[in-house]
């Protein structure tokens, strides 16, 4: 009937990097959204290495900081496990199955589709709908990750006063956050998102990933080892500092006046060519030769003018992802942080919204 219909619960997105722990809140108004509260705290060096977690105290005590920042009551969370750390594989079932048969019949013959033993790990599964190749079929998405990955995520939200009630995959959380990227579409080409090609590039500290999406739906999905880091590591070598020192003034400024012509902008142009190879492995796996548009993310989408850079270079049309231009803002919420920020909270905004699912 839908009169006594319970408000679901909120859940924080919590986004765990290799540099920061981002924490956000959303909440939804008919078909708004707000921002209801954002923390971005730092994380000890090493603490985690390449997505994965090396120092589960150290994380858990960041989030506990970034829970106290964020001014939030709210206890439940969702988090992401890399892309790298699981496997996913469409497989097709009959469609009469209820979700219990479909698990049991999955258990029963994971094994030919997963490399490892059961008990070493959590596995999951979605139905994607009707199959097109096979009457009376349904398309069925199994994700499977070992179960330290899941494990230490738990542990660490735990020690951070938070209870871990989602665990997702990032390509799928940036699926989730790239609806909210429509109206960019719409502003860059005068064209809607529907049948149109968006390629999400997220350049982080230590990892770049491409998302492809078509329809609201991940097609492709690829990772590879490059960052941000690479830029403070050349700050360090050239100007012979540590690295901490190094990263504050690449955010803050306050380099010497060569730094922009001889170390940002030859880093800029090889962003340019990071971005055009990911592009090409999508291109050679499939029909398609174009993308309709580029959109960057993570800290690196940040630097001044990276957007016109790889426009030009590529001829295609590129902006930087904020997901929340849309959205209203909560009175805890700095509007100026939020924009800064914007671009690397693609992730934290995927998870976020698994409240409304």
């Amino acid at each position: 009937m839908g009169l006594l219909k319970r408000k679901k619960p909120a859940i924080l997105g919590l986004d765990i990097s290799s540099t920061s722990v981002k924490l956000l809140e959303l909440t939804q108004d008919g078909d708004k959204y707000q921002v209801q509260s954002l923390a971005i705290e730092p994380l000890p060096d090493n603490a985690v290495v390449d997505k994965n977690i090396q120092d589960v105290e150290a994380v858990g005590d960041t989030i506990q900081k970034a829970v106290k920042r964020a001014g939030t009551k709210t206890r439940a969370a969702a988090v992401a496990v890399a892309g790298s750390a699981v496997i996913t594989k469409i497989i097709t079932m009959p469609s009469g199955l209820s979700d219990s048969e479909m698990e049991t019949q999955i258990e029963m013959e994971a094994d030919q589709y997963i490399p490892y033993p059961l008990e070493e790990i959590n596995l999951d599964f979605e139905v994607l709908g009707p199959s097109e190749t096979e009457p009376d079929s349904v398309d069925v998405l199994l994700a499977a990750s070992r179960s330290e990955n899941i494990e230490l995520r738990s542990a660490a939200l735990a020690l951070g006063g938070l209870t871990p009630k989602i665990v997702d995959v990032e390509a799928y959380t940036i699926e989730n956050s790239s609806k909210m990227i429509a109206h960019q579409m719409q502003q860059e080409t005068g064209e809607s998102d529907e049948d149109k090609l968006i390629a999400v590039i997220d350049i982080g500290a230590t990892m770049t990933s491409l998302n492809v999406v078509e329809n609201h739906h991940l097609i492709y999905t690829r990772e590879q080892s490059f960052g941000g880091k690479q830029l403070t590591e050349e700050i360090m070598r050239r100007y012979g500092l540590a690295y901490d020192e190094a990263g504050r003034l690449k955010k803050e400024g306050g380099l010497p006046d060569n730094y922009i012509p001889e170390v940002l902008e030859p880093f800029k142009e090889t962003i340019a060519q990071q971005v055009s190879r990911f592009l090409q492995f999508f291109y050679t796996s499939g029909e398609h030769n174009t993308v309709d548009l580029i959109v960057l993310a993570g800290g690196c989408a940040a630097i001044p003018g990276i957007d016109e850079l790889v426009e030009s270079q590529l001829d295609t049309p590129t902006v930087i992802a904020n997901p929340f231009a849309e959205m209203t803002l909560s009175s805890k919420v700095n509007p100026q942080n939020l924009s800064n920020d914007a671009p690397s909270l693609m992730i934290a905004c995927g998870l976020a919204m698994r409240s409304f699912d």
